[in-house]
């Protein structure tokens, strides 16, 4: 059994871990209102936009042409995956990892396959074991704007127009709930339309210039927002992932400190009785000598 020292020594330690934990936890929490609000405010806008472009493609036809729609032999794939710059978030980073290691020795075995790389954990690791582009953008997330994931987006659709690849594939967690965060494999190039003709042809539009200007402006713009709308989603589930991490941490922190505790007092206990007997003993042997 281990002696008290040892047990109150452990005692602090864990106690000291629990309130790190728990501060961990509440800074995630309030650091989660915000990314909710974000990907909240920025969902109904992209659905929008992207309804729009479905409908004005549709209607377009197929002779509007437009090199984000050109639809090539998936020979060269570039997979984008999307995770954080910290750890201590659960399964969060992990399971992209699976996921873009799956596409890359199953779904797309035989291609040649590539992986850009937006959050730090996903470069220190994606970088080492698969072919990774040269592309600045692990740390985004150090100063989340519009602006740094619009670069991220631009540097994909030059390197598709350039046919660098012919197949672009965005890896990341969308965010459901606090609690629950789901991984997507979202193609985002080619821009393709899902939308029927019927169902564009009941949207009358006025078009100003015209129709395949219109669409050749807003398709970038609705990439890049795409992509931006991955980032936000995968910022809030990051938050939320630690959030959760850190509050079971704290509760099983919490478990553990009951446990050593009721060993410091029964290691106590025995030392308290190991001295009762041993004074006992003694005033015998005084007693019958």
């Amino acid at each position: 059994m281990a002696n008290l020292k040892e047990v109150r020594v452990r005692i602090q330690s864990v106690n000291s871990t629990q309130q790190i934990t728990k501060a961990m936890k509440m800074v995630a929490a309030a650091k989660l209102r915000k990314a909710q609000d974000a990907i909240t405010q920025m969902r109904p806008y992209s659905q929008k936009l992207s309804a729009l472009l479905q409908n004005l493609s549709s209607a377009a036809g197929t002779d509007f042409e437009s090199p984000f729609m050109e639809v090539r032999e998936p020979n060269r794939i570039l997979l984008v995956a999307v995770t954080s710059d910290r750890g201590l978030c659960g399964a969060f980073n992990t399971n992209i990892i699976k996921a873009v290691t799956h596409l890359y020795h199953e779904v797309y075995a035989g291609k040649e396959v590539s992986v850009l790389t937006i959050g730090k954990k996903g470069n220190d690791f994606l970088g080492k074991k698969l072919p990774r582009v040269n592309g600045d953008f692990h740390q985004i997330f150090s100063n989340l704007k519009f602006e740094s994931v619009q670069a991220a987006a631009q540097f994909i659709m030059k390197a598709f127009q350039e046919k660098s690849y012919d197949k672009v594939v965005v890896v990341y967690n969308e965010f459901k709930n606090v609690a629950t965060q789901i991984v997507r494999e979202e193609q985002f190039l080619p821009f393709t339309s899902t939308t029927t003709g019927a169902a564009a042809a009941s949207v009358d539009y006025i078009y100003e210039p015209d129709q395949e200007s219109i669409l050749m402006e807003l398709i970038p713009k609705a990439l890049g927002m795409q992509l931006y709308k991955a980032v936000l989603d995968s910022n809030a589930s990051e938050h939320g992932a630690r959030m959760t991490t850190m509050d079971k941490a704290t509760e099983n922190a919490g478990e553990l400190l009951k446990e050593l505790k009721l060993m410091y007092n029964r290691t106590r206990q025995a030392a308290i009785t190991t001295e009762i007997l041993e004074i006992v003993g003694g005033a015998e042997a005084l007693v019958s000598g």
